[in-house]
């Protein structure tokens, strides 16, 4: 199947350092200023968190998540209410996934045919079947701006057949995507996904492909699913120069904050992942000195912030004895604050890495802020 490869280009790149990029993605929902980090709002919602708090802590796009909304409440529900933007109150730019990844993560009972996956819900056990074309059909009831293609994500390690075999179907499933959002209006995009596991060839074979039928911008998905980071980044770095310099570069998934430095380094712009609400459940804060375990017993007389210096109130304002307190009592605003300083972390971390690329500084923001990371937390207290 041969489809023209011209679509229209939202993207500006604006500065490069090296192979770090900074740039601004047009939606229509609002300006997307990249390098990127999507928090993700799983269900619709932000866990602990208010919209307000994720667009204060410096977000300008969030990600929703396919698999989830189309079993609960239902596409055709939120497209009746106004598309999920006006559903959820966020008001700007939103990226979908295809619902891909959690129908193979979540759902035992499922079957992969060249026509669909069909699967059980995890919520009612009811049989569902999702094409690709009914993919992209639910993330344009949900009206996001950006939507991705149906691909399958195969979990590493695995043996090199099957991930050529879900590679070929991704790519085949890419041509279908392609042709089922042919109808959305100017300005909403499908962006392709690069599939190939820890084989650099079929990593290259995929993105040569993908780029040959088109796509308003290009993920790399398959990663952070159990390798070590060195293959991570050895796969992004067989990808992503096979990639137009001119689209958008969305590393799916990923990741901690020296997975997103190393990522902007080899030129990636986009990214989302679940760390910094999940980890903030858990008692952990990230900050400019590395993560701290705010469960740890050194923490419960100490009445410093976290972070004299960062500009979140929450960071500088309350003490580490508050936060161990509230940690360790199992209390919900424990779990709040922490998931919203996470936020805040990220976000500070992208635009430090947007202003470095922009004033050709980013070789020199990344040894500080990794030696910062490697330096560590205050002293405790005595």
């Amino acid at each position: 199947m041969n489809l023209p490869a011209n679509l229209p280009n939202h993207f500006e790149l604006l500065a490069t350092d090296g192979t770090a990029r900074t740039g601004r993605l047009t939606t229509p929902h609002g300006v997307v200023r990249t390098p990127a980090f999507m928090p993700v709002g799983t269900a619709g919602a932000m866990k602990g968190m208010h919209w307000r708090e994720v667009r204060d802590a410096g977000a300008d796009i969030v990600l929703g998540n396919t698999y989830h909304l189309m079993l609960r409440p239902g596409a055709e529900r939120i497209a009746a209410l106004g598309g999920l933007q006006t559903f959820t109150g966020w008001n700007g730019p939103m990226l979908t996934d295809s619902g891909g990844f959690q129908v193979m993560s979540l759902s035992d009972l499922r079957k992969v045919s060249e026509k669909a996956v069909t699967f059980r819900s995890h919520i009612d056990g009811a049989k569902v079947e999702l094409s690709p074309e009914r993919s992209i059909e639910v993330q344009r009831l949900l009206g996001s701006d950006i939507a991705m293609q149906m691909d399958e994500c195969v979990r590493l390690p695995a043996t090199r057949d099957d991930i050529e075999r879900a590679m070929r179907l991704s790519l085949r499933w890419a041509e279908r995507s392609k042709q089922a959002f042919e109808s959305a209006p100017e300005g909403y995009m499908l962006f392709g996904i690069v599939q190939g596991g820890d084989v650099p060839e079929l990593r290259r074979t995929s993105a040569r492909e993908l780029v040959d039928i088109g796509f308003h911008g290009y993920a790399i998905g398959g990663l952070a699913v159990g390798e070590p980071q060195a293959v991570m980044l050895a796969m992004i770095e067989e990808a992503a120069p096979l990639l137009p310099a001119d689209r958008p570069r969305y590393l799916m998934g990923v990741g901690t904050p020296e997975d997103l430095l190393e990522a902007v380094a080899r030129g990636i712009d986009m990214f989302d992942c679940v760390l910094p609400t999940r980890n903030g459940r858990h008692g952990m804060a990230f900050t400019r000195f590395g993560q701290i375990n705010l469960r740890n017993a050194r923490h419960a007389d100490d009445p410093r912030p976290l972070d004299e210096e960062s500009d979140w109130p929450s960071a500088h304002n309350i003490s580490r004895a508050y936060l161990h307190h509230l940690v360790r009592s199992g209390e919900t605003l424990g779990a709040m604050l922490l998931s919203e300083i996470n936020v805040a972390y990220f976000q500070h971390l992208m635009q430090g890495m947007r202003d470095a690329i922009a004033q050709g500084s980013f070789a020199d923001f990344r040894e500080r802020t990794r030696a910062g990371w490697a330096k560590g937390d205050i002293p405790p207290r005595m």
